[in-house]
């Protein structure tokens, strides 16, 4: 518990003085103020009535997310929303993510984009959460009048899947890197290796709809709210591949704390830190 403690402080002293050119720490910072526009901007209602069974704990919550995480940093509102949908849906937190779904429609995510969002979670929380965020999102479009089945956005076939995705693979990750499924009992080493050239980047990260960018971004996102420790240095660099600054991953991990908690995120952020190129 004091390793985690000093490593939290350090790292947030960190990000303090990396952002000392922020609006939030301008001497006219409002976090009240910047909590009811964002809370209405969002979600078109009010924050901090005071009504409920527990107004002290959404009192805390919406200074803190609205006010604090939503005014740090240069992130923009539909950036924001994607990456706290990202979360939510590998978090599997269907209700938050019912309205986060709707809030990101509302600053201008589009439905494509959360589409694709729950599609990019695939190959990370498995096919039956990604079933139930998709599900959630859906009911979500469909309240809002929008058209379903939406458009595809495949742009590979049987014939293309893995070139493409080998193509991807390659541009993210270190040739030299040893494989994890090296001598695999069976010899299934090559079939598991196929697997994920094939469907996780040939299938999923080929698609459009998102860019190459935002999508290793929000990989990042998913594998520090599943705790998969040892998968972030290496995502980590991949997010720095595809055109990240570190600033940016910095900020993104900052909008997953309050979903995730303090210590996945800072662990992440620490990794960030320390990444070489």
């Amino acid at each position: 518990m004091k390793r985690f403690a000093i490593a939290a402080i350090a790292t947030l002293a960190w990000i303090v003085a990396a952002a000392q050119e922020n609006d939030r720490m301008k001497k006219d910072y409002d976090r009240i103020q910047e909590c009811r526009e964002n809370y209405t901007a969002l979600f078109g209602g009010e924050a901090l009535t005071g009504k409920g069974s527990d107004p002290e704990m959404m009192d805390i919550l919406q200074k803190f997310i609205f006010g604090d995480v939503f005014s740090t940093g240069k992130l923009e509102r539909p950036v924001r929303e994607m990456i706290t949908c990202t979360v939510l849906s590998a978090l599997q937190t269907l209700p938050q993510l019912k309205a986060h779904a709707g809030a990101a429609l509302n600053v201008g995510v589009t439905p494509l984009q959360l589409r694709e969002i729950a599609y990019l979670c695939a190959p990370f929380i498995g096919f039956p959460r990604t079933l139930n965020a998709i599900s959630t999102i859906d009911a979500v479009l469909t309240e809002r009048g929008v058209s379903l089945p939406l458009e595809s956005c495949a742009t590979t076939d049987e014939s293309t899947r893995h070139e493409r995705g080998a193509l991807i693979r390659e541009s993210l990750f270190e040739e030299n890197e040893p494989s994890i499924f090296e001598e695999m009992p069976g010899g299934y080493g090559e079939d598991l290796e196929n697997f994920l050239t094939d469907y996780c980047f040939g299938d999923i990260y080929t698609r459009s709809g998102l860019d190459l960018k935002t999508k290793e971004m929000l990989v990042l996102c998913i594998i520090t709210s599943l705790g998969q420790k040892d998968m972030i240095p290496e995502h980590v660099k991949a997010a720095l591949r595809a055109g990240n600054t570190r600033e940016e991953l910095v900020e993104a991990i900052m909008q997953c704390l309050p979903y995730t908690g303090f210590p996945l995120a800072t662990g992440t952020l620490v990794q960030i830190r320390d990444a070489r190129p």
